[in-house]
């Protein structure tokens, strides 16, 4: 004889309810969907396909974009965690499959889980800096989100009568408290950890990540000993362009036309400062060994053995006039750990490029 199903308080609790998972699945999309798209630009910007574009202004766009894409991954953590409580009595339904469509029900949430988990927990550690894995993390972050999100479309594309009919649906004041503590948690994590893009949270923001503090005001990511840079006593900055190539010392990049402006220093890990970086414009470096300003340079580093010793200045950047050769930075000159004695300071790019302890510049 067959018994009668008999639900356990857990399973019965108000949270354990499509209108519940719903609400707090929109939020986790819209979150998720912002985070994914944002850090396609971040990608994009540091890996450019030949048909990308990324524009030299204003200076402080990758700042809000790469911001954002960590905050909303930050805010997606207890989104996700409520509704995974919301759902986990479904894990224990038999059968477990009841049809074809159900099988990718099933296979889609398994997967999601598992890629947001894995984007969210490597993106944290990434955010800390704090590398626990063998694998190279930008591209495998980029490949699992693309996991993510396909199986994000597939799970709203099954499940759509029923989010449609949760989301029409009015919830009682039980559930309205776990909601509401779902949006609260998601906005402490937002506001204890934004204050690292965000100037005017970084008094209250307890858990904000390398947002000041550091060598003349401004944090570092890689210091000179970390890079293993010594200056050699008879340093040269060696620009090549098509009209040969042409050496020059740390006074007689002094001795150009110095200008000054005010740009962040924005990096992947999601925190920005800005400071007042002096140096020679590099549309006047160019113009001075016979280039043409909008030519794409490529950038070297006294750095040999890092993954990022070498970048590429795309021509957008090239011939706007707030692009520098930094030679100081608040006024002072550069210290070691801040790119002594010449870096790259451009508008609107991941700090990640913007190369430090500069030896050449090679017009292409």
């Amino acid at each position: 004889m067959k018994l009668p199903e008999v639900k356990t308080p857990e399973f019965a609790a108000p949270a354990h309810d499509e209108r519940v998972t719903s609400r707090v699945g929109r939020w986790l999309g819209i979150a998720f969907g912002i985070c994914f798209l944002t850090g396609l630009l971040s990608h994009g910007i540091q890996y450019p396909p030949s048909w990308f574009f990324w524009p030299s202004s204003p200076a402080w766009l990758y700042r809000i974009t790469q911001g954002l894409h960590v905050i909303t991954g930050i805010a997606s953590v207890p989104l996700l965690l409520a509704k995974l409580w919301s759902v986990y009595p479904k894990l224990f339904e038999r059968p477990l499959v009841k049809s074809p469509l159900h099988a990718l029900e099933r296979g889609s949430i398994l997967v999601l889980s598992g890629a947001a988990f894995f984007e969210l927990v490597t993106g944290i550690f990434n955010v800390a800096q704090n590398y626990l894995w063998g694998f190279y993390f930008p591209t495998a972050h980029y490949a699992v989100a693309w996991i993510a999100i396909g199986s994000i479309l597939v799970h709203i594309a099954v499940k759509l009568p029923i989010i449609r009919r949760g989301l029409t649906t009015e919830v009682d004041e039980s559930r309205r408290t776990f909601l509401r503590t779902t949006w609260l948690a998601s906005g402490v994590a937002v506001v204890a950890t934004a204050g690292a893009t965000v100037p005017f949270l970084r008094d209250v923001s307890a858990l904000a990540w390398r947002s000041s503090g550091g060598p003349q005001g401004l944090p570092v990511n890689r210091t000179a000993q970390a890079a293993g840079v010594t200056v050699p006593a008879q340093w040269r900055l060696e620009v090549v362009a098509a009209s040969g190539m042409r050496q020059f010392t740390l006074d007689e990049l002094a001795a150009l036309p110095q200008a000054t402006e005010e740009l962040p220093i924005a990096c992947v890990e999601g925190w920005s400062a800005s400071a007042r970086w002096t140096g020679v414009r590099v549309t006047d470096l160019l113009r001075a060994v016979g280039a043409t300003p909008g030519a794409e340079v490529r950038v070297e580093s006294l750095e040999r053995d890092g993954l990022y010793r070498a970048s590429t200045l795309p021509g957008e950047h090239t011939e706007n006039p707030a692009t520098l050769l930094a030679l100081r930075v608040n006024g002072e000159v550069l210290s070691a750990d801040h790119g002594f004695p010449c870096r790259i300071i451009a508008p609107n790019r991941p700090g990640v490029l913007q190369t430090k302890w500069v030896s050449r510049l090679e017009v292409r």
